[in-house]
């Protein structure tokens, strides 16, 4: 339009989208009139044709809905080395046993039955003639053993299954991992031998041991890798001698290319083992076997709940160029996207999942051609086909003039305004021959200022004329007579060309109205530097490029009206700290709505606050609470966020410690007791020693009468007997 294009002359062809095949997802209950697995459908549409231009996306909406009474094939893959012995008892009657419960899910249900032990070579198996008869041990009577055995191909009939299985025997191996990946992969290629059908397809891996992997062939001089092929004669496997184990990659493969959902059914030693094999193997699950398999109905029927209620779309690959984002919409408005879009899980039968898939281009395929992709949901045999069309040139490129004489003389085909030269012309109007291109005199008119660069090094000099390089983007264009200018190499703001308030011409920026800078970036409009009170930049600082440079240190801001540091900062953002960081204050019930306004970082004490720096100022503030607790933090404002740094636990009084005061107490009595009895006894000592000394000297003082008292009295009494003669 710029270069004065009639509006009419201009092409700008859109991508579209056909539906070439919409059959409606199938609506039917159980016990409805039965309809063949083809007939039934579960996914819409089925094909579609996209017309697709380069960086413009078609969206397409894909609808899924689970069939009720779906058909069902269950194919029982069994481990009869010899530990399996008591399992194999309980699985002879599992057939009718399985079709009485699987019948609650599905009228038409099949069940078949193989079995493997391991590779007949040493060091699996011991290979001498008595034990390739009978590899048991003592009086134990086994098969001879065998890689894989397809004993019963898919049937209905559950007494067929019952008898079959009836007569298998245990067989035996020497190690302990088994082979029984060389039977899952003969059972998902064998198609026609197991008797698939397109319908749910469900594959039991029943054993009690570990498993062999690509490159375990080794042990017994297998080195070919595993084929991926059919290798079923007279039902046995009869190239496991040949062929390594399958790697587990390759068995993710063909399990999804036939669209089989795998059970391991496995015993609870090798639970871990098996659910790591489970998130290599997509719609695959785990169930824990008894030690007889007693469980394995129940086992098989909650797997197959598990298993049937998720759907995970994958597409096949893509071509170069196209890429595929999903969107799912599933039960209760969950809607995810990314990796996660591609599935919806907890379907319950009879619920309807939708997907948006966009499919973009970003260029053309280098033949043009159309391509398909395909879509389908994991372990379900349907698919949606789409067709992919590229836009890749305008309808004008049909009505071009050949040897038009706007081509310098009927040189080139003349389209869609511009020449198409033929073969050995070159030039904006095929003037010139090939082998004149290159000549010394045509260069020095592509030369700028007799430079030594031609078409400053973006551009090829075409008969004396500059015919500049093409970009990959093409938005992107080199331009000008010497290819000097471009229109992506201008300054740029915010991780964009001209800050995207402007355009580039000639590598400089041509900015929007109200905008000016280098790279326009600086914002003319003044309102948003208006402050509450209708002052630009509140009357303390100046409006630049719609950011307000405050000229007052203390205040800052989007609009110089925060000041951190001034008087009553503290107590006013008191309430909202104590409530944000302790859960406490008068505002913890408004706390969210009234208090998200800052940052809140908390610190373990008061050595790990922030401290003034000169890059914006910080007020540091200590409150107490209702407890008269105090609490400890830092109010800044850095680069228009609000931040403040808070200390973790409150410092509150400490209250009194009883039993230090009571002992206190109780021996301060005692001292003071001991203390007075102390003194009492001293001051009786002294006051003793002071009577004593006084009677002391009363008694030197004292003048005795020697007379005798004329009232005494003595008390001896003298008797003499009269007759006594002294004899």
């Amino acid at each position: 339009m710029k270069r004065g294009c009639d509006a009419a002359r201009i092409e700008n062809p859109h991508g579209g989208q056909r539906i070439l095949k919409n059959k409606a997802v199938t609506n039917r209950k159980k016990g409805a009139e039965k309809l063949r697995p083809e007939d039934i459908t579960q996914i819409q549409p089925q094909k579609l044709s996209l017309n697709l231009r380069s960086g413009e996306p078609q969206n397409i909406k894909l609808r899924f809905k689970r069939a009720e009474d779906y058909p069902i094939d269950l194919y029982y893959l069994m481990d009869l080395s010899y530990s399996m012995k008591d399992d194999l008892e309980n699985v002879k009657n599992l057939g009718t046993s399985l079709m009485k419960e699987m019948s609650k899910i599905t009228s038409d249900f099949r069940i078949g039955f193989g079995s493997f032990v391991e590779k007949t070579v040493m060091p699996y198996i011991s290979t001498t003639p008595a034990k390739l008869l009978n590899p048991c041990t003592g009086d134990q009577n086994c098969t001879s053993p065998f890689s894989y055995k397809n004993v019963l191909k898919l049937t209905s009939n559950g007494h067929q299954f019952n008898s079959l299985v009836g007569k298998q025997q245990i067989s035996g191996n020497l190690d302990s991992p088994e082979g029984g990946f060389d039977a899952i992969m003969q059972v998902a290629v064998c198609g026609e031998h197991i008797g698939w059908r397109n319908v749910t397809r469900l594959l039991v891996f029943s054993t009690d041991a570990g498993f062999h992997f690509a490159g375990d062939g080794k042990l017994g001089g297998i080195v070919l890798p595993n084929d991926g092929r059919c290798h079923l004669e007279n039902n046995m496997y009869t190239m496991s001698h040949y062929y390594d184990y399958p790697s587990i990659a390759h068995l993710v493969q063909k399990l999804s290319e036939n669209n089989i959902q795998t059970i391991f059914a496995v015993t609870e030693e090798f639970q871990p083992v098996y659910k790591e094999l489970k998130n290599l193997i997509p719609k695959s699950a785990v169930g824990t076997l008894s030690a007889n398999s007693s469980n394995v109905i129940n086992l098989i029927v909650d797997a197959y709940n598990s298993l049937s209620s998720e759907v995970i779309l994958e597409n096949s690959k893509l071509p170069e160029g196209v890429t595929i984002t999903y969107q799912s919409h599933c039960k209760n408005g969950v809607v995810n996207e990314g990796e996660s879009g591609r599935k919806c899980s907890n379907i319950s039968i009879g619920d309807e999942v939708s997907f948006n898939i966009n499919i973009t281009a970003q260029g053309c395929p280098k033949q043009g051609k159309p391509e398909s992709i395909k879509i389908k949901p994991l372990g379900f045999t349907e698919e949606v086909e789409i067709l992919l069309n590229f836009i890749c040139e305008c309808d004008c490129h049909k009505q071009g003039i050949k040897n038009s004489d706007m081509c310098h003389n009927g040189n080139g085909t003349f389209e869609c305004g511009a020449c198409r030269c033929n073969k050995g012309r070159v030039g904006r109007q095929c003037e010139c021959r090939k082998d004149e291109v290159s000549t010394e005199d045509l260069d020095k008119n592509c030369r700028k200022d007799n430079g030594t660069d031609i078409c400053s090094n973006n551009g090829e000099c075409v008969c004396g004329t500059c015919e500049c390089k093409k970009r990959d983007n093409p938005e992107e264009r080199y331009s000008g007579k010497f290819c000097e200018c471009d229109n992506f190499n201008c300054d740029r703001s915010n991780n964009k060309l001209c800050g995207g308030h402007g355009r580039c011409e000639c590598r400089v920026c041509i900015c929007d109205a109200n905008y000016t800078g280098s790279a326009c970036d600086c914002s003319l409009d003044t309102s948003t530097c208006l402050a509450s009170n209708k002052q630009i930049c509140n009357g303390r600082g100046n409006c630049e490029c719609g950011t307000c440079r405050c000229t007052d240190p203390k205040f800052q801001g989007p609009t110089c009206e925060i000041c951190p540091t001034c008087p009553g900062v503290c107590t006013e953002h008191k309430e909202c700290v104590q409530c944000r960081a302790f859960g406490t204050g008068e505002k913890k019930d408004t706390c969210e709505r009234d208090c998200s306004y800052f940052n809140l970082i908390k610190v373990k004490d008061r050595d790990k606050l922030p401290q003034p720096v000169q890059a914006f100022p910080l007020m540091h503030c200590k409150e107490r609470d209702a407890n008269d607790c105090w609490f400890y933090y830092t109010y800044a404002v850095n680069n228009t966020e609000k931040e403040v740094h808070v200390v973790e636990t409150l410092e509150c009084p400490a209250g009194p410690d009883i039993i230090p005061i009571v002992a206190g107490v109780v021996t301060g009595i005692v001292l003071i007791g001991l203390a007075l009895l102390l003194i009492w006894k001293l001051l009786m000592i002294i006051h003793d020693r002071r009577e004593f000394a006084k009677f002391e000297k009363e008694k030197m003082n004292a003048k005795w009468d020697t007379g005798e008292n004329p009232i005494y009295k003595s008390a001896v009494t003298t008797v003499i007997n009269p007759k006594y003669e002294g004899k």
